[in-house]
Parts: C-alpha cells; sequence; structure tokens
C-alpha cells in the first residue's frame, strides 16, 4: 500500500507540473516589455500556440509551461511566472466576465514580415536615416525578409503576411531633401540609384515606378494583407494614389515642371486613409501636404508633448485593443517628417486610436480595407523626440520597455491572431 502511494503520487505531482502556465506580465513589473513580443514570436515560430491576454496586466502572453520556454525568456531577459493550471483558470474566469474589458485573442501562427527596404546597401553608407520597425524587429529578434521596388513589382507580396513600408517618399520627389542636402554624396547616390532601377525596370520617371508599387501594395492589403507604415511612408502613400495620372512632381525631380493645375485634379477617393488635404507645391519646402500636423506640434514644448491611447471594448472590438495593448495609456510624443495627422482631413471610416493630448492631432489611425487592414503611425522613432538627418540610430538596449515601441509590435503580432475582423 506504501509503494502504491508512492506512486500515485509521484503521478499526482507529475500532472500538476504538466497542467502549470508560464505567464508573461506586461504590466509595469515586466523587465523586457520589447524583447517579450520576441519571445512570443519565437513560440510561434517553433509551431506553438500562445494566449494573448487583452487588458490583462498590459496585454500578457501566457503559454503552457514548457523549460525551454523559461530558459529563453531567462536568457533574453524576460520576466515571467510559473502558475499552477487552477490559477491560469481563475484568470480566464475573470476575463470572460462581462464586467471586465478584457479578452482573449488566440496566437496560432507565426506571421511572415516583410519590411519596404533595399535587400542590399545600394545607397549610399552614409544615408542618414534609420527605420523604427527594423530596430524593433532586430533588437525582439524578430525574423523578416527585405523587399524593395523589384519584388513588390514581381508580386513577390503575395508570400508575406504582414508588410511596413520603410521612411519613404512614394511620390518620387526623394524625401524634399533637395533644398538642404542636394550637394550630399548619400542624397545623390539616393537619386542616382531610384533613376537607374527606374529605367532598369521600364519607367521614365522614378514617380511613375513608384506608382505602380503603391497599387501593388494596395492590391496586397485588398487581398488580405497587413501593411503598417509610419512617418512619410503614410501620407505620401496616399498623395501618390490621389495623385495618379497627375505630374506633381518640379523639374528638380523629374526633369519637368509640375502640373499648374494638379490640386485641382486630385482624386480622394483613391486613398486608404486621407481626403481634402492641400499639396504642398514649393520643392524647397520639407512637406508634402496640409495633412501633417508638424507645425502644430512643434509649437508645443517637448516636456508636454504627449499622446493618449484610447480604450476600446475588448470583446466587441478585438482589433483596435489589440494594436493599444500596453502598460501606458499616455505616451511621450515624437515628431518626424510626418509627425501627426490633421483630424479634418481623415476619413470618417478610419479608426483614431491615439491623438496628441495638447493639440487634438491624431498620431495613430487604423482601418479595414477589402479583406485586410493598415495602421498609420505618426513620427520618426518612438525614443528620439527629434531624430535630426545623420544622427545615429537609437539603441533599444537603453529602451527595453518602451511604450511607443510597444504599438508597432503590436502590430507585428495582429495578423497570428484568431479574432481579427471587428464584430459587428
Amino acid at each position: 500500500m506504501r509503494k502504491l502511494f508512492i506512486i500515485c503520487l509521484f503521478l499526482f505531482v507529475g500532472q500538476l507540473a504538466h497542467a502549470s502556465y508560464l505567464l508573461i506580465p506586461m504590466d509595469d513589473g515586466q523587465k523586457n516589455h520589447l524583447k517579450a513580443y520576441g519571445i512570443a514570436f519565437w513560440i510561434l515560430n517553433e509551431g506553438g500556440t500562445v494566449d494573448w491576454l487583452l487588458n490583462y496586466k498590459g496585454g500578457s502572453f501566457a503559454v503552457k509551461n514548457v523549460k525551454a520556454i523559461a530558459d529563453e525568456c531567462l536568457i533574453k531577459g524576460v520576466s515571467f511566472d510559473i502558475i499552477a493550471d487552477a490559477q491560469y483558470t481563475l484568470i480566464l474566469t475573470e476575463i470572460a466576465s462581462p464586467e471586465k474589458n478584457m479578452d482573449i485573442a488566440k496566437l496560432e501562427k507565426a506571421p511572415k514580415i516583410a519590411v519596404y527596404t533595399p535587400s542590399e546597401k545600394p545607397r549610399h553608407p552614409d544615408l542618414p536615416w534609420d527605420d523604427a520597425v527594423t530596430l524593433a524587429l532586430n533588437y525582439a529578434e524578430i525574423p523578416f525578409d527585405k523587399l524593395y521596388d523589384d519584388e513588390v513589382l514581381l508580386d513577390k507580396l503575395a508570400e508575406y503576411d504582414w508588410l511596413h513600408l520603410h521612411h519613404e517618399d512614394f511620390t518620387g520627389q526623394y524625401g524634399r531633401f533637395y533644398k538642404a542636402y542636394r550637394n550630399r554624396p548619400w542624397y545623390q547616390d539616393q537619386v542616382k540609384y531610384e533613376e537607374e532601377k527606374a529605367v532598369k525596370l521600364g519607367y521614365g520617371k522614378v514617380s511613375k515606378m513608384k506608382l505602380d508599387v503603391v497599387h501593388k501594395i494596395r492590391d496586397y492589403v485588398i487581398g488580405g494583407g497587413f501593411m503598417f507604415a509610419m512617418c512619410s511612408a503614410t501620407d505620401t502613400y496616399d498623395i501618390a494614389l490621389s495623385a495618379e495620372g497627375v505630374d506633381i512632381c518640379d523639374r528638380m525631380f523629374d526633369g519637368d515642371g509640375p502640373d499648374r493645375d494638379a490640386q485641382s485634379k486630385l482624386d480622394y477617393s483613391k486613398t486608404l486613409a486621407f481626403k481634402d488635404y492641400k499639396l504642398k507645391m514649393n520643392p524647397m519646402e520639407y512637406e508634402f501636404s496640409s495633412v501633417d500636423a508638424t507645425d502644430i506640434r512643434s509649437k508645443v514644448p517637448e516636456n508636454i508633448d504627449f499622446f493618449t491611447l484610447f480604450d476600446f471594448s475588448a470583446k466587441w472590438d478585438p482589433v483596435p485593443t489589440m494594436l493599444t495593448q500596453s502598460h501606458k495609456k499616455v505616451i511621450k510624443g515624437f515628431m518626424g517628417q510626418t509627425t501627426s495627422y490633421r483630424k479634418n482631413l481623415i476619413k470618417s471610416n478610419i479608426l483614431i486610436m491615439g491623438e496628441s493630448s495638447a493639440t487634438g492631432d491624431a498620431k495613430y489611425i487604423h482601418s479595414e480595407y477589402g479583406m485586410g487592414f493598415f495602421t498609420f503611425y505618426g513620427g520618426h522613432d518612438p525614443e528620439d523626440y527629434r531624430h535630426y538627418v545623420g544622427e545615429p540610430e537609437t539603441d533599444l538596449n537603453l529602451h527595453p520597455n518602451s511604450p511607443g515601441y510597444r504599438l508597432i509590435l503590436n502590430n507585428v503580432l495582429f495578423p497570428a491572431a484568431k479574432k481579427r475582423k471587428q464584430k459587428t
């Protein structure tokens, strides 16, 4: 009898060990929020699943307790707790309560990630900007491929679930850097590279090549893709769509002058997010259109420049809830060539998920489009308030708990979630 009791005891203890869960909290107690996203992505890549506990301790992750996962968390400096099956059941009960603004998104498959940027370094090695999304992906150790115009035009986007648009000017005006940097080697190399590529691909102008790229990306989203863009890639994308068939580039960009009636010929019905904006036609102005609210935000002192994330119903609006998961609801602002968006120029069907606390302009917007989704996030780098040309890239080892960078990584994980479409 004693021997049988010992055997039963060992079996019971073994069952308890296998029934436990590993909880990765994402509230203020987490030591490395950004690496935690990498852990979730790594689990998915290994064939596992992850419960994303929306609005529970900052949007925590939960998985079956496996030693390899705990070891990976220890290596990456990610905080975690081992909880018994009964404890996790209580958490699930709390989340399911109608009185709690919480829900669970089941992450089931690692999305295949693409970043719109040259796969090699054909541009000048001193190209003076980095890309916040690439920095976040590298820091979190989330694998991604680089695609640029050649691959997009060859329909390679269909192989990917999620696309980020690199710091880009889709209008063919080279970022409007002409006035300040036209004599710099990096600017001259960029122009040469883009022009030679356009000729190689059969285009007479870079602007026409970029327009076809914009159309390919639009079709990718309509077909079910997830597109995320930041800074100037957001408004220049829509400007290119609305200016189809209209020359808006001055002679220093494409060899001839722009259409003097360009403004009146814009077609806002073709755009994703913006409407009724006025083009900035002066080629010496570091701005594309009236969409951008940088002029408003630049009048706000840095120490009071914040934007606020809105609350959404986790059970009824799971998509924006996923995209706004953070341990902070008020996040410090940051500038960019396109810093934020004037709300009166945003289409009525677009969901505003975050806006400036001081000036009311939109910082973070999202919408369904066809079978897919897109998200626009204003500004250049969430941890570099005013990133000047030529400054070094941000070291995320110094910002492992950045709430601004968390919004980027929410978008990366979003395609893995079972609950995608908003309920109607």
